[in-house]
This record gives structure tokens, sequence and C-alpha cells, in this order.
């Protein structure tokens, strides 16, 4: 018995010690974890409780010159609602409230509301769709509903945000105006001005701390190392909405009634080169025509008669020729080395002045100019050209342009004809807006100027960031004598009854300019054409120059530049002119509702900046105009569509408020 006693206390001695051993080892690990290990096991607890969130900042505005909206960047919103959070009592006692809201806000059947909510309750539907692509003003309301007002664990409203980049003009200017697209492998794919100016606009990104807290939400904490965002500047361009529809109708009805393959033109003013207006529709498989690919910047191809101008001055400053003198065009046929130079008119023009040699656009003509004065010596006439700045790129804001290619008597490919064929055209390669660029310096006195798409970069009623102000790329093309002799010249082609474009000839101002009908796959049996026309207007005094370019129009229909690109500039520069499209000003001095009546007898939108969001809405919603608001509150200090504008042709207009 004595010997079973001692042989239990042994054990319980034992297990004791083990126990009292493995106690020890425990509140050591827990010594050594806390103090030890304290730090990695916290930022453990952290990482999965503690998170840094990106904030994304606003993308800035593109703007018009008249301050019109071009791009922005517009919310919309989803709400879904949680109906198991809701009391039956309190749903049965708002139900037809919300219901009818709902309707009114959403433009959507009462009933199909009601056994919509009534079946979510009913089904314990957690995400119930209340609306989606809702704008800020429809979310608003219906945030203000019964039990949609309450918070989110007593109302069970859920609010989700998507950010989207909108064009308040469509498809029109699409191209210059650009996007940026997320590709594959994480990069952008960036054009226009949304591209070139991709870094600015953007702005920069901030973050905050959130903790989370009770059903997987989280909350945000205060942290004196959280940063916010910073809005991306605005980008102001020398753009006019009107200028750009009036241009995009004209060329989009010339090129359908002549079936092209693509079209573009630009407008520019002649004193600063800023960029009115630039269309670039291109036809997609089904013949139907959009912003495909910006032809103007990055499309250089032979330009035919519209670089005889520059061949025409390069002999004149070598005086070589003078106006007046007589160029024998024989029967309208030249060979040289095999190949045959043409003209248009069968039979030629015989013996015709330099002067009438560019009227008429003769390619015999032009061709006897040049060749027979600088065959011994083609490095003198492509230094001249050269001289000129029309072998260099323009330089431009937005990515994308096309090299100018004028050959070299050194260079490997030159022949026996790269001489001749240069002068009436071929052989050489120019963009729409390098040649309009080059017509523009002759419009301003012979001071070539960079054409330019931006104004300024800043914020709306802010210092500017940055100003683009006129750069002259070359100040003086020639001299001014012969400035003046091609300025003739160029009006003669519109003036003149043999001239090119008498066509387009207009009784109230006078037009100057040049046509151009390029063969394309001249070499083949395949010969297709490029139409264009090229100037400028006034002539006296000229404020705008303008090019127009048709690609492979149906030669069936029509291919010559005086009949198929002509008569576009022709359109664009008289509704110019005249001032049809200037803005129209209109005097408001309130807009409530009671005053809508006055306002809109005008037929045209006011402008309403400076006005309370509150007044306005009222106002564009009795017109049956959609209306897209950015930001909560406040004054409008922009609006995507110009004052002036004729109210039935607006959908839809969106509003900056702050």
């Amino acid at each position: 018995m004595k010997l079973s006693t001692k042989i239990i206390s042994y054990r319980l001695y034992f297990v004791s010690s083990f126990l009292l051993l493995f106690a020890f080892a425990v509140a050591l690990k827990l010594v050594y974890i806390q103090i030890i290990d304290g730090d990695k096991y916290k930022k453990i607890g952290d990482k999965r409780t503690l998170k840094n969130v990106v904030l994304k900042p606003i993308r800035g505005n593109i703007y018009s010159d008249d301050q019109s909206i071009l791009a922005t960047t517009v919310v919309k919103y989803q709400l879904n609602w949680d109906s198991k959070v809701v009391s039956e009592i309190l749903f049965n006692k708002h139900k037809k409230e919300i219901a009818m809201g709902m309707s009114q806000i959403l433009n959507k059947n009462y009933f199909d509301i009601l056994r919509g909510i009534e079946e979510a309750k009913l089904l314990e539907n957690r995400y119930f769709l209340i609306g989606k692509n809702l704008n800020y003003r429809q979310q608003s309301l219906l945030k203000k509903l019964p039990i949609f007002n309450l918070k989110a664990n007593r109302g069970g409203l859920i609010t989700k945000q998507k950010i989207s980049r909108e064009r308040p003009l469509g498809r029109i200017a699409e191209r210059t105006i650009g996007y940026e697209k997320p590709t594959k492998n994480g990069t952008y794919y960036r054009v226009g001005l949304e591209g070139a100016f991709a870094s600015i606009l953007e702005g920069k990104e901030g973050f905050r701390l959130k903790r989370k807290i009770a059903n997987g939400q989280w909350k945000a904490i205060r942290n004196t190392n959280e940063k916010e965002p910073t809005e991306g500047y605005d980008i102001h361009t020398t753009l006019n909405t009107n200028f750009q529809d009036l241009a995009h109708n004209a060329l989009l009805k010339q090129i359908e009634k002549y079936e092209a393959e693509f079209g573009t033109v630009i407008l520019m003013e002649v004193e600063t080169g800023a960029i009115k207006a630039i269309v670039n529709l291109g036809k997609t498989d089904k013949g139907f025509y959009y912003e495909k690919l910006n032809y103007a910047v990055g499309f250089a191809q032979e330009p035919g008669s519209t670089f005889k101008l520059m061949s025409m001055i390069a002999a004149l400053e070598d005086n070589y020729i003078n106006p007046n003198d007589i160029i024998d065009t024989g029967n309208g046929e030249r060979s040289i080395y095999g190949k045959k130079v043409r003209d248009s008119k069968k039979g030629g023009y015989g013996l015709i002045s330099a002067s009438k040699v560019f009227e008429v656009s003769s390619n015999t003509g032009i061709v006897n100019i040049v060749y027979d004065n600088y065959k011994d010596d083609p490095k003198k006439f492509v230094n001249r050209l050269y001289n000129m700045g029309i072998h260099k790129p323009l330089g431009l804001s937005i990515k994308g342009e096309a090299s100018p290619k004028i050959p070299y008597p050194t260079d490997t490919d030159w022949s026996g004809i790269s001489l001749p064929w240069m002068a009436w055209g071929y052989g050489v390669a120019l963009t729409p807006l390098q040649i309009l660029a080059f017509y523009n310096a002759v419009a301003n006195d012979g001071v070539m100027i960079k054409p330019n798409f931006i104004e300024q970069i800043g914020k709306m009623g802010s210092k500017p960031h940055k100003k683009f102000n006129k750069e002259i790329l070359n100040p003086s093309i020639c001299s001014k004598k012969t400035i003046k002799i091609v300025q003739d010249m160029l009006a003669n082609v519109v003036e003149k009854k043999w001239g090119t474009a008498n066509n387009i000839k207009n009784s109230s101002f006078k037009i100057s300019g040049k046509t151009g009908t390029s063969q394309i796959n001249y070499n083949t049996d395949s010969i297709e054409y490029n139409s264009s026309f090229v100037g400028y207007f006034p002539s006296d005094k000229p404020k705008y120059s303008c090019i127009v370019l048709i690609n492979k129009p149906n030669k069936e229909i029509g291919y010559y530049g005086s009949t198929v690109a002509a008569p576009v500039f022709k359109e664009i520069a008289e509704r110019v002119y005249d001032g049809v499209l200037s803005e129209k000003s209109v005097s408001i001095t309130n807009l409530k509702i009671n005053r809508v009546n006055k306002i809109t007898n005008n037929n045209e939108l006011p402008s309403l900046i400076g006005y309370d969001l509150m007044d306005v809405l009222p106002f564009l919603e009795k017109l049956g105009i959609k209306v897209e608001v950015i930001g909560s509150k406040g004054k409008v200090k922009s609006q995507s569509i110009s004052s002036g504008t004729f109210l039935n042709k607006i959908d839809k207009i969106i509003l900056q408020v702050s």
C-alpha cells in the first residue's frame, strides 16, 4: 500500500512538473510574441483590417474657344437596395410613396415599380436594382425618398459610381479631341488632345487610410499622411464649335455625294495659326462616315497641283520668270525621258502668260518653267524649297504628324524625272495641314505660323498654368514682291473666267486659292484621285485659310478639285464670312420658371454661366433638354453647348457647377 501511494505521488509530481513547465513555456512564448514579434503580428493584423485606398483625381475638361465643353468626366450612379435590413412595418408604411417617387424620377410605370419592390421585400432581395446610369440629380432625388434617406444599415440603399469620359459633340472632331484606352499590357493607347496632354489632364492620385468595421464595411480614419488627389488641368482649345459643326456637315454632304474614301477639312486663323475647325471623315465597310483617322495631320501624299504654288515662288524668287512672261505649253503634252506630262485641256493652252499657267493649272506650263530653268542645277530648286521651310514637320502639339518628303538631288532614288515631276506636285509628299500652313503664310504676307490647337492650360476662372502664344516657323518664305505676285495669281484662280475655281466666285467677298487634282496609283491600271482646294478669304484682308481634301471620289460622278473639293470650301467661307454662325448673346436677368416663355421666344439657348443650378434645371427640363450635372451645387461655370445654338437642335447639355 505504501509502495502504491509512493508511485502515485511520483506520478503526480511528474504531471505537475510537466504542466508547470508547459505553462511557463506558454507564458514565455506570449512574452516573446508580445515583445519580440509584436510589430510583426501587429502588421499582419493591420494588413487585414487597414488598407490605403487610392483616390482618383478628377480629369480636366477640354473646352472650345467659347468655353463649350468638348470632353469631360461624367459620374454615373447605380443604386441598389438591400430589402432585408428594412423592417416590415417601415416598408409597408412608405412603399407607395417610394414607388410614386421612383416613377416620377425614373419616368417608369408606378404599378410596375410597386410590384418590383414588394417582390424584392418578400424574397429578401439584398441587391435589388433601383436604377443604373443615373445622373447626379436623379440619384440625389432618389436618396431623399422615405427609407432611402436613412443610413445604409436601416434604409438598405447601396450606391455605386461609374466614371466615364464624354464628348458632348458626339463624334464631331472625335479624332482631334482624342481619347485614351487601356491596352492588355497595362499601357494606354492615346490619340488626339486627350493623348498628347494626358499627363496634364489626369492630375495626381491621392490616398486615404480605411479601417475594416462590421459587415465587411470600410471606414475612413484620420491620418496625417493621407493625401488628397489633385485635379487635372483643363485644356482650352482654339476650336470653335459652330465652325466645327459647319465644316463637318459641309464635308459629310460632299463625300457622301461623291462616295469618297475619306475627306478632311481644316479651317485656320491666318494671323495666329489657331485651328478653328478640323474634320476627318473616313468610310466604314458599310458605307458610313465617322472620325476614323486624323488624315489632316497624319496623311502625307503627293499633293499634285497645289504644289505649283511652291514651284512658282521658287522661279519668281530666282528671277527666272515674271508673271507676264509668255510660256509655250504647246499642244498640252511634253515628254521627258519617255514620261509624258499632259494638260487636262485637250490640245493644250498654246502660248500663255506665266500667271495664266498657274491660273489654268497647266501641267506642261509649270514643268517648262521649272525643268527648263533648273535642269542643269536641280539643287538650286530644291534649296529654294528648303528655304521656304516646307521640308520640316510643323512640330504640332498633337502626335502623329507625318514627315514631309521633299527629295534632294543627292538622294539615291533621284532620277532624271524627279525635277520635272516635283514641279507639278509628284514625287513629293505633304499632309493637308502642312500644305495649309504654307498657303496661310502667303495670306499672312510671307510669315509662316505654326498651326496651333491650344490657347491655354489651366483651371476655369483661375490664372493660366501655361499659355500657347503665336509661334513663327519662318519669318519670310520669300520676298514681299513675290508674295504680292502669287497673291494676285491665287485671287485670279477664282476671279478670272478661265480660273480653275471660277465656279466658287462670290459677289460679296473675294476668295483666293488653288485647285488640286492629283492621281493615285498612276503607274497602274487602277488610277484614283485626290481632289483638293486650298486657299484663304477674304482676299484683300485674309482672316481665315482653309483646305479641303477628298480622297478617291467616284470617278464616274466626278473627281476634279474644282467640282469635288472647292464647293465645300465655298460653303464654309460664305457661312463664316456672313456670320450666320457667330455667337449671339442673349440678355437674361432671371432664369426663374416664370421667365421661360420670354427666353425661349428667341429659339436659342442662352448663356447659363453664373446662374444658380436650381434656377437653371427647371428651365432646361421644361424645354425637354436632358441635363447632366458635374458637381453637386452652386453656380454654373461652364456649359457643353454654346449660347446661340438653336434649341430644337439640343437633346442634352452638360453643366459644370461649383
